[in-house]
């Protein structure tokens, strides 16, 4: 399987999108269903918002925008017909969907009514067009500039120069807690490790195998700075995913997080706390133990189309979905996220991707059994960031989980 990602090749391919005029009213060809499945936040949501633009007497527009969609999509679009005519997706959600064989190749969609779509948005698999990117993303570093300054420290470049910042601000009072991160068991938390170990270099995998090779000395001082960081966090750290960051940040609670840039236009927004937002910047994800990159991975999102459906539904929801990623909804919504559509011009809520991108953050992994791993850290993870044991053990739980689910999906033997 060969994958085309030149919509996060870096940070030029971020920007330097083909200029194009922005589209009319929706007026779509034909009838039919169009059934959205997303994952829940403001960006998302924005364009499920303008997809039922399309509705009308001869189209019907539904969405179901859900923190669980990993875990729907599946089954979803196993039935026969598909719940979903569209499941919004990214760089690890749409494996398991092309392992499946449930979407549909796009060429002729794309071809017949994707002329607003520029080549960057193309996402190939084995030559055919399998999904539409629409939005770059990635976790980055969040900071009160007023909290540092009044801390004397410089904006952190590496994680040793957070831990050092964080140092600075408790001693000098500002804050008690001032880092926070989301260490939720389970998808969050696995995606924590996944960015620090991106950022050391190191591979997840043996060369060439499904064998797991994060068993060594990265993964170790992975493991150590997680643990290090909840020093300087509220103790219910456990209990903060993303959304819950965002809240603690609005409230002043915190001066520095690794948080998703689709989530910055939101702290610095015009509903946001205006003493917080405006001392909030954005900065790439810090490096660690010595790597030369920042701890991030580059994702993309965007929308494949289920092959369980009719061709009529199926073309209903091509030209819904390329009406609700339009140059027109990107100029109403430009602060929103790092759209990757044509004419955007990225400001400062893109700023800490387009960071990552120009640091050379790398993209999240894409082989068939990284979605195990990811399970197996989200699992096996818990004991550890809550100081129940150490990370030898951690590391051999991981592999135990991740070498049972690899063997029974004919991973390994």
């Amino acid at each position: 399987m060969t994958m085309n990602f030149r919509a996060l090749a870096g940070a030029a391919s971020l920007i330097a999108l083909l200029a194009g005029g922005a589209n009319a009213a929706c007026m779509i060809e034909g009838a039919g269903s169009v059934r959205i499945l997303s994952n829940d936040f403001d960006a998302l949501r924005i364009v499920n918002d303008t997809a039922a633009e399309c509705a009308s007497d001869a189209v019907k527009v539904t969405a179901n925008a859900s923190a669980e969609h990993k875990n729907i999509q599946g089954p979803a679009l196993s039935a026969n017909p598909s719940e979903y005519t569209v499941a919004v997706v990214a760089n690890n959600s749409i494996v398991p969907l092309l392992s499946g064989d449930l979407i549909r190749p796009l060429d002729d969609l794309v071809a017949k009514y994707g002329a607003s779509l520029s080549p960057n948005q193309l996402i190939k698999i084995d030559g055919k067009v399998m999904a539409i990117a629409f939005m770059g993303n990635g976790q980055h570093l969040f900071y009160r500039k007023d909290i540092l300054e009044k801390a004397g420290v410089a904006v952190p470049k590496t994680y040793e120069e957070v831990l050092a910042a964080a140092e600075a601000i408790k001693a000098a009072g500002l804050m008690d807690h001032p880092l926070a991160a989301s260490d939720k068991p389970g998808w969050d938390l696995a995606a924590e490790f996944v960015n620090m170990y991106l950022g050391t270099g190191a591979e997840f995998f043996a060369a060439g195998s499904a064998d797991l090779a994060i068993d060594n000395d990265q993964g170790r001082a992975v493991l150590a700075n997680m643990r290090a960081l909840t020093g300087y966090m509220n103790p219910d750290y456990l209990t903060y995913d993303a959304n819950e960051l965002n809240k603690l940040w609005d409230a002043g609670s915190i001066a520095m997080m690794t948080q998703w840039g689709s989530l910055a236009g939101a702290a610095i927004g015009p509903d946001a706390n205006p003493e917080v937002a405006a001392n909030t910047e954005f900065a790439a994800a810090p490096t660690l133990a010595g790597g030369t990159v920042p701890t991030a991975a580059l994702w993309w999102d965007g929308f494949t189309i289920a092959k369980n459906i009719s061709d009529e539904d199926a073309a209903a929801s091509f030209q819904a979905m390329v009406h609700a990623i339009s140059p027109d909804m990107m100029k109403a919504n430009a602060d929103k996220a790092t759209w990757l559509i044509a004419g955007f011009e990225p400001g400062k809520a893109a700023s800490g991707v387009i960071a990552n991108a120009s640091g050379g953050a790398r993209a999240y992994p894409m082989q068939p059994y990284m979605g195990l791993l990811h399970t197996a850290l989200s699992a096996e993870l818990a004991d550890f960031i809550a100081g129940k044991e150490e990370a030898d053990q951690a590391l051999a739980d991981v592999k135990a989980a991740y070498d049972a689910a690899a063997k029974e999906g004919g991973f390994l033997k």
